[in-house]
C-alpha cells in the first residue's frame, strides 16, 4: 500500500509531465499555424498576381461568346440569301 503522500507526489509528477507534453504540443501547433499562415499569404499574393490574367481570360471568353453569336447570325443570314438567290435563279 502506498502512502497518501507518495501518491500525491506521483500525481503531481504525472500532472507536471502532462503539462510539459501539452506545452510542447501547443508549441508544435503554433509552428504549424505560423507555417499555414505564411503559405496562405504566399498563395494570396500569387493569386493577386494572376488576377489581371484571369480578368483578361474572362474578357476574351465574353468576346468569343459574342463572336460565336455573330457567326451564327451571319450563317443564318447567308442561308437566307442563298435561298433567295436560288429562288431568283429559277425565274
Amino acid at each position: 500500500v502506498r502512502s497518501p503522500r507518495k501518491t500525491t507526489s506521483e500525481d503531481y509528477k504525472l500532472l507536471e509531465n502532462m503539462n510539459k507534453l501539452t506545452s510542447l504540443k501547443y508549441l508544435e501547433m503554433k509552428d504549424i499555424a505560423i507555417n499555414i499562415s505564411r503559405n496562405l499569404k504566399d498563395l494570396n499574393q500569387k493569386y493577386a498576381g494572376l488576377q489581371p490574367y484571369l480578368d483578361q481570360i474572362n474578357v476574351i471568353e465574353e468576346q468569343v461568346a459574342a463572336l460565336e453569336q455573330a457567326a451564327y447570325k451571319l450563317d443564318a443570314y447567308s442561308k437566307k440569301l442563298e435561298a433567295k438567290y436560288k429562288k431568283l435563279e429559277k425565274r
